[in-house]
């Protein structure tokens, strides 16, 4: 009685910035009293503990290990049935192709946006100026696929292996066509539909749940996180660190507002309020893709979002969405040039905007792809892609950062194109407690 009690009083969101605060400051706590030793021996009697081990190693790891592994475990089955559920309630296939090319092109104009505010910001402010770091690291960049290589990988050979694999791409081509197909099926495809519909909501369920454990699984993410964070790093690399975040803070609050109010007239004030947790969610985690549940809870059942529109745009946008990796690669590129004495010309920079957006697409289901699309952006310009090994001591925490903007960008597009669709419920939207209910889960009283 209690314990829910209280749980119902404190909200979801105040639950998980506890834990995340909680585990900042448990990490930093632990990361002082390691001193430089990086870790401290108890002695007990014929043996010792290691305190790092017990709990960094140990505690946090497995409990934040655990955490974004179940978050991860259900990306799959929802990506996969809600997008079947989604495509055979369509009446008109050709909509397909509408959602595509508007999804696609809101996804190509935000990171173009992106990218160019961070090389105006990055040329104005200067992040590599006076900066003396030593540049003897070395970065091997991995080689991108060609475009026409990504095409042909979009469509799986052994869909299951696809699954197993968590390759994206080709489980969301492979339930668009067996959704495209249930539709087409008559009575045997109307039946199929509904166990698919039972099965979502059963996925959405499970979600609730884990959204409830968020508050311990972001406690021991970041108390492991700032127990090893190099702060030194940090510091050397402030001014390059701070015009990141500023301008990643810029794009989400400023630039995705004001798309909203021009294409939709939604107030991006109760926009911004109902994505805290996803925000949150994807800050703790640093993956779009092991957020894309919450993603989607948040969507369709606190913005309004229509499944048959969020089942498409949020895991299209989870896979393409560049939004905060591009600002990233917009300041490194000015960053790393400024460092190494290069000059750029304005030819330059407007190929850099062009190849990073290009490459959102042409690179989105390429392992380690942030720093895979930076490599592609120096090399179009003639910069030494040594340059990237400057700036991976902070990349962690600023990776942070971008995919809690890229995970508000994916909703914000989906709005968009839902709203163009009429396909959103704008009282769902504008009420400022829709979905709150759902998401606590009584475990005492599991009819409930």
């Amino acid at each position: 009685m209690s314990t829910n009690s209280s749980n119902r009083k404190l909200g979801l969101t105040a639950r998980i910035l506890i834990g995340l605060f909680a585990g900042i400051g448990t990490g930093l706590l632990l990361k002082l009293i390691f001193g430089e030793q990086g870790d401290l021996i108890i002695p007990l009697g014929f043996t010792s503990l290691s305190i790092k081990s017990l709990f960094v190693d140990g505690l946090f790891h497995v409990g934040g290990s655990v955490f974004v592994s179940s978050l991860k475990m259900i990306v799959v089955p929802l990506v996969f049935v809600s997008l079947v559920v989604g495509t055979c309630s369509l009446n008109d296939a050709s909509k397909l192709a509408r959602l595509g090319g508007k999804s696609i092109s809101m996804y190509l104009l935000t990171t173009a946006i992106a990218i160019t505010l961070a090389i105006l910001f990055a040329l104005f402010v200067g992040p590599g100026t006076g900066v003396d770091i030593p540049t003897n690291q070395v970065f091997e960049a991995k080689q991108a696929p060609g475009f026409a290589q990504v095409l042909i990988d979009m469509f799986p050979t052994n869909p299951f292996k696809s699954m197993a694999e968590g390759k994206m791409l080709q489980v969301i081509v492979f339930a668009l066509l067996f959704g495209v197909a249930m539709a087409l099926s008559g009575k045997p495809g109307e039946r199929l539909a509904s166990v698919f519909s039972d099965l979502n909501t059963v996925i959405m369920r499970l979600v609730v749940i884990l959204m409830n454990l968020a508050p311990y699984g972001v406690f021991c993410l970041l108390a492991k996180l700032f127990t090893t964070l190099d702060g030194g790093t940090i510091f050397s690399l402030i001014k390059y660190f701070a015009l990141v975040i500023f301008v990643l803070l810029l794009h989400g609050f400023v630039v995705y507002g004001s798309l909203l109010k021009l294409f939709t007239g939604l107030s991006p004030v109760i926009f911004f309020k109902k994505m805290r947790d996803a925000a949150l969610f994807a800050f703790s985690t640093s993956s779009s893709g092991a957020t894309l549940p919450v993603t989607m809870e948040t969507a369709t059942k606190k913005l309004g979002v229509k499944n048959s529109i969020a089942s498409f745009t949020l895991p299209m946008g989870a896979t393409l969405n560049m939004d905060g990796t591009a600002i990233m690669q917009g300041v490194a590129t000015v960053f790393i040039a400024q460092v190494f004495g290069v000059d750029l010309s304005i030819s330059d920079y407007l190929m850099v905007i062009l190849t990073a957006t290009l490459a959102s697409i042409g690179t989105a289901a390429v392992p380690g792809v942030g720093l895979i699309m930076l490599a592609m952006v120096l090399q179009q310009v003639n910069l030494p892609v040594e340059g990237i090994a400057l700036i991976i001591g902070v990349d962690r925490l600023l990776d942070m950062t971008r995919t809690a903007v890229n995970v508000t960008g994916d909703c914000m597009v989906s709005c968009v194109v839902a709203k163009s669709e009429k396909e959103l419920d704008v009282d769902m939207f504008n009420d400022v407690n829709a979905g709150i209910d759902m998401e606590n889960v009584d475990i005492h009283n599991l009819k409930s």
